[in-house]
């Protein structure tokens, strides 16, 4: 794709719309299954008939409560086909859908209603309904609350709380059928598809209008460059807030008539990996790092011979995949590692369909990519963010440029300011911020630049690498400029490192807060007999400490002396996605991470 003017229609196969493509693809693939996922411990199949009308009767439904277009609309729930029904529904009428993470307060749920003025409101369950009963004071013009799971609330009654089969047979009811398809067909291009909101580590969230041009865009320029097929099977398991999830599990699965399989859960993920075996599959680096610290811990249960024989396949599957033009004896040497280890190590972590593999949301640490190549899994990485519509840029399976997160897509520019910072051109721009000109002017420049906030290099080749965020940067009391994020993600290499926060600006020194990887901690203190009663005392073993400081030590001989961890402490407190110190995407957040902890970095200075 060459450079995309401003204004300049972009279509895939005909559509300029995701809803145009989407009911095409429903009308296409009929019965053909479309979603699965699991009920009572069974995977059940949806159709891509199922999908069009159960989002037909909904969107006739919101018509029928009085949403207008341009109207948010509300989604709080785990991932499930539900939440996609709400969500084309709401688009295809003209409304913005906006999803809820199920890890929100009821605070936050009140602060998004409020923002976004939305006025009907879908959550998943009595869970989720519990938040807005909490709170509903403070969001006076939610007027309709749609429940999808009856589960709990048998006895349930409030004039403003409706369940989704109501709410279904609402649409069904409709006296004017046909309206659902006039108003899909009256959604424009530069229509908003969705709003996304920001997580907010900096201040208030904030709501980014992604537009039906960035996504027919994104889908137009992945294809050039990804691989996808008809025939694919995916696992969806990131929050369907989130814009990665989005662009995969539903935009692009839809453009490619994809089967979305849904995981049970954020626990589940790697037992319904090797259920589903995807094609195909994106995930954040914590995904990664959490399979590698699974099979470091099968490798120490291995035995001696079976131990032996993981590091041999490890190497040659390392080597063959660094060669290009490997000799007779590697391949040979290769075959053996397939059909002996490789291949069945693929087969438990659920990969030995994957053609490709994507990492993206935050950095990843180089050897992390060559240890999945070695073991046969194409791991790529990527870079994105929710006012790129997704993705900016992206490497390939067979181009991939490690340590870069690749070339930006086909019709994106890519610059570097005098300051550092990345700006990013072309269609992927979000139209701004919801009801936030001021920010929106912070962001887009005049020229229609989108100012990233991350510092980056462009290579010769036109891979890009991210050394870190600008408000991230520590200057040291010394005036060293330091980048952070790369000696994070080589701490978090370590199979015992779960995250860890580097801190020094306008110190003497760096120092770090680690939060361990509790599985892998808490085995390594069984098989050493190290006492220990609950997480916080597991972290206050000297062992434990030992074993870190060892990480850090060898991580610093990468480093140049001015970029080496002097000291550090571990966060005793395990942490989930509902703590305000993890992001959704289970990323340390860290501002947070600073206040919260105040006490244990002043220690180290």
């Amino acid at each position: 794709m060459t450079r995309v003017q401003a204004g300049e229609v972009i279509a895939f196969e005909g559509h300029d719309t995701i809803v145009s493509l989407w009911a095409d693809r429903c009308a296409r693939y009929g019965d053909r299954v479309c979603h699965r996922e699991k009920e009572l411990g069974i995977w059940q199949a949806y159709s891509w008939r199922d999908y069009y009308q159960a989002a037909r009767h909904i969107g006739l439904a919101l018509m029928e409560l009085g949403v207008r277009k341009g109207e948010p609309v509300l989604i709080l729930s785990e991932d499930r086909r539900e939440w996609l029904y709400c969500d084309l529904a709401a688009a295809a009428i003209g409304a913005i859908p906006a999803g809820v993470y199920t890890t929100d307060s009821a605070a936050q749920l009140a602060y998004l209603a409020q923002d976004s003025g939305a006025r009907v409101l879908f959550v998943e369950n009595d869970e989720q309904l519990d938040k807005w009963i909490e709170a509903r004071d403070s969001m006076p013009g939610i007027d309709h609350v749609v429940v999808f799971d009856r589960d709990g609330l048998a006895d349930f009654a409030h004039p403003k709380v409706r369940f989704l089969d109501e709410i279904v047979a609402l649409g069904a009811a409709a006296a004017d059928p046909d309206r659902f398809e006039r108003a899909l067909a009256e959604v424009r291009p530069e229509h908003p598809r969705m709003l996304i909101y920001t997580s907010g580590t900096t201040g208030p969230p904030k709501g980014a209008i992604l537009t039906h041009r960035n996504m027919i865009f994104q889908l137009v320029a992945g294809t050039q460059v990804l691989d996808f097929r008809d025939s694919d099977n995916l696992l969806c398991f990131l929050p369907l807030c989130h814009v990665l999830e989005r662009l995969v599990s539903v935009d692009g699965a839809l453009a490619n008539g994809c089967t979305v399989n849904f995981a049970e859960s954020p626990e589940t993920v790697f037992e319904n990996l090797q259920e589903v075996s995807p094609d195909s599959f994106a995930g954040v680096p914590r995904i990664w790092e959490k399979i590698y610290s699974r099979m470091m811990i099968l490798r120490s249960e291995a035995g001696p011979l079976g131990g032996r024989a993981f590091d041999w396949a490890l190497r040659v599957g390392g080597a063959y995949a660094r060669s290009d033009r490997p000799s007779p004896a590697l391949r040979l040497q290769h075959w053996l590692a397939e059909i002996t280890v490789l291949a069945n190590l693929r087969r438990m972590l659920g990969f030995a369909n994957a053609r490709r593999v994507t990492s993206g949301a935050a950095p990843i640490s180089p050897e992390l990519i060559d240890w999945f190549a070695a073991i046969g899994v194409p791991l790529v990485e990527g870079f994105g963010m929710t006012e790129t519509a997704g993705v900016a840029t992206v490497n390939m399976v067979g181009d991939n440029h490690v340590g870069t997160v690749g070339p930006p897509l086909p019709g994106i520019e890519l610059k570097i300011d005098s300051s550092g910072e990345l700006l990013v051109g072309g269609p992927c721009v979000f139209a701004g911020y919801w009801r936030k000109p001021d920010k929106t002017a912070e962001t887009i420049t005049p020229e229609g630049w989108l100012r990233t906030g991350d510092l980056g290099r462009i290579d010769n080749h036109g891979c890009l690498t991210i050394s870190g965020r600008m408000k991230d940067v520590i200057i040291t009391a010394g005036g060293k400029n330091i980048t952070p994020a790369e000696i994070e993600s080589r701490l978090k290499f370590s199979p015992y490192i779960s995250d860890a926060v580097v801190i020094g600006d306008r110190r003497k020194y760096l120092t770090c807060l680690v939060m361990i990887d509790q599985e892998n901690v808490e085995k390594f203190a069984q098989d050493r007999q190290i006492p220990f009663s609950d997480f916080a005392s597991l972290t206050r073993a000297p062992e434990v400490r030992d074993l870190i400081g060892a990480v850090v030590a060898e991580t610093n001989k990468q480093f140049a002396n001015v970029e080496q961890i002097k000291d550090f402490r571990l966060i005793d407190i395990l942490l989930t996605a509902e703590d305000e110190e993890l992001t959704p995407t289970m990323k340390l957040k860290r501002n947070f991470v600073n206040q919260r902890h105040a006490a244990l970095i002043d220690e180290m200075y």
